[in-house]
């Protein structure tokens, strides 16, 4: 089924195209439909297109595995304001850049992609999307370094332009590239954004969580809109805001009422669903409360808990990681620690395996509504920062 009227894909042979299946087709549009306008449904349609297209071609003629970046989970986060997916392969991160444009004179990479620190690509894949015909081609590539060096920064849309004939269009180069010489630089070094506070941040949101606002990512300084949406948690809010869905990160709706399908996709569940969550919701029965994140870390596979001991009302919680291979224990170096909702520290907030220990626990007593962000090193795989807010 075709959503979109666009013309034939041009000056690239069909038989090099990759083919949209119609399943893809079918299910993108339908897990696009919850986004704030038409623009970013769209948006979102192209670049989930895109992905379950080209993660799979590229895991096919490389032979490697692809992961989306962070988490297939909260791409709808990114998507709500800004065109672009990452992936990973290994330690090496590609960004996607789908586009309808019928000529393929130009690769378009919006500023976010760039000038994020944790954003930043190495690579930047240019993707030409044809609906109509239901098929995808990755044309081009070029370079964090080069897209620094060489491109035509373009204040109005706040995007970084770089022309064909400045691409590289064998994409088997960038593979043999990595492999035979996986320390040529492909990043320059990106300028840090501020940090923001709270009452910084809740007052952006206020701002550019209004649907009305049809283009928030060119509403306010790019220092401050980087450093919002490198924010895990408040780039979640803010899609939250605009698409008027509920809040899904409140540690006490999860205990009352059920844990969110978005952080049940993320890995939240009961410690011991059958026992400690009914029909009724778990407020209701005298069982503690207990929360757990799946987590991997170096391989390895670990588990966060979110506990309360007595009533969820007093606010005294406990909170801490725990080993699940066989030895059971978190190897000497690791470190856990809880931040304020705008990463600051506070007193007992973190603590540190000296030796290998059975579990990184802190307890603290929290008022309604507080926010916290919680940190691991190592970090864990696909890690994203997340506002468990109590």
């Amino acid at each position: 089924m075709n959503y979109l009227n666009s013309l034939p894909i041009s000056t690239i042979a069909i038989e090099s195209c990759i083919e949209i299946s119609e399943t893809i087709q079918d299910a993108a549009w339908q897990q696009s439909q919850n986004f704030s306008t038409l623009s970013t449904r769209l948006q979102a349609y192209l670049n989930r297109l895109c992905l379950l297209t080209v993660l799979p071609w590229l895991e096919e003629i490389w032979g490697i595995i692809a992961k989306p970046a962070p988490n297939l989970a909260v791409l709808h986060s990114f998507w709500e304001v800004v065109n672009g997916t990452a992936i990973t392969i290994n330690q090496t991160r590609l960004i996607l850049i789908p586009s309808l444009a019928i000529d393929i004179n130009e690769i378009r990479v919006p500023q976010e992609w760039v000038d994020i620190p944790s954003w930043a690509g190495d690579y930047y894949l240019a993707v030409q999307v044809n609906t109509e015909d239901g098929l995808v081609k990755v044309w081009g590539y070029t370079t964090h370094l080069q897209l620094k060096q060489q491109t035509n920064y373009s204040a109005g849309d706040r995007t970084y332009a770089l022309d064909y004939e400045d691409l590289i269009h064998d994409l088997d180069l960038l593979w043999v590239t990595r492999q035979l010489c996986p320390d040529i630089p492909t990043k320059t070094e990106v300028e840090p954004l501020p940090n923001l506070s709270l009452a910084q941040a809740n007052n952006l949101l206020e701002r550019l969580g209004n649907p009305g606002l049809i283009f928030p990512r060119i509403a306010i300084p790019f220092s401050l809109w980087g450093a919002l949406l490198e924010h895990g948690g408040w780039r979640q809010r803010l899609y939250e805001l605009r698409t008027g869905i509920p809040q899904q990160w409140s540690i006490i709706q999860w205990v009352q009422t059920g844990i969110s399908d978005l952080a049940q996709q993320l890995g939240w569940n009961y410690l011991d669903l059958e026992t400690s969550f009914g029909s009724r919701g778990i407020a209701q029965t005298n069982e503690p409360v207990i929360l757990t994140r799946h987590l991997i870390i170096a391989g390895q596979n670990y588990e966060l808990q979110v506990q309360s001991p007595g009533n969820i009302t007093s606010g005294f919680w406990i909170i801490e990681l725990q080993s699940l291979s066989l030895q059971g224990l978190i190897p000497s170096g690791f470190k856990f620690r809880l931040l304020t909702e705008d990463l600051q520290p506070f007193p007992d907030n973190e603590c540190v395996a000296d030796t290998a220990t059975e579990k990184l626990a802190i307890e603290l007593q929290l008022e309604a509504g507080e926010g916290l962000v919680w940190e691991i090193e190592p970090t864990p795989e696909n890690y994203e920062r997340e506002i468990l807010r109590f």
